[in-house]
């Protein structure tokens, strides 16, 4: 009969989502992991199985409880409060966070090693995700009229996304209020049908 195990799995969990955010898939080592979650090696290896592993389910449960949860709450609402909604936690987490750690799924993504095929698939499929979301609520604000059809909705989908990637690398090394927020704010006047001016300025 196997043995109950003598820890509380959700708050190990997320213990180690939180050392691999801070640190990175390479440089955390499982005593780093184990020292983190409060638990033995032979534990961690027994219960989890190895640090690639472990560090997929972690992965799973930031994407879950972070980006996913995000989704879940911003679709639904009207397709342009979606947008803002969504932005406007991005901004507010990366302004908010002392320790620079940026988004774990983008720093995986920046991680990830040629060698690891699922991994890889697992980022580009949130990224899909996110772009999804962004997608939907464009054509919805373009159908409605909240959202300028100046640009296709895939084109302002994908604007949208790499604004947010924009954001959440320079947030680990430059979180500067203005510099983040101005990154949104152009990418979002597309969305009014505002366009970069051309030529000098007035």
């Amino acid at each position: 009969m196997a043995r109950p195990r003598e820890f509380d799995e959700d708050a190990v969990l997320d213990a180690a989502v939180q050392c691999f955010w801070s640190r990175g898939y390479e440089a955390t080592s499982v005593r780093d992991l184990a020292t983190s979650m409060g638990i033995t090696g032979a534990s961690l290896y027994n219960a989890f199985g190895d640090k690639r592993s472990l560090h997929r389910l972690a992965f799973d449960r930031y994407v879950d409880r972070s980006i996913a949860d995000r989704i879940r709450r911003c679709e639904t609402l009207a397709p342009r409060a979606a947008i803002d909604a969504f932005f406007g936690e991005i901004l507010a987490r990366s302004l908010g966070d002392p320790e620079c750690k940026g988004c774990m799924m983008v720093n995986t993504a920046l991680d990830v090693t040629p060698d690891d095929p699922e991994l890889r698939a697992a980022v580009a499929g949130v990224l899909v995700r996110i772009e999804m979301f962004f997608l939907d609520r464009v054509r919805a604000g373009q159908s409605d009229g909240s959202i300028a059809d100046a640009l296709s909705a895939n084109d302002l989908a994908r604007h949208l996304l790499g604004a947010l990637m924009g954001v959440r690398v320079l947030a680990r090394v430059r979180p500067e209020r203005d510099l983040l927020q101005g990154i949104v704010r152009s990418a979002t006047a597309l969305l009014d049908g505002a366009s970069p001016r051309s030529g000098s300025s007035a």
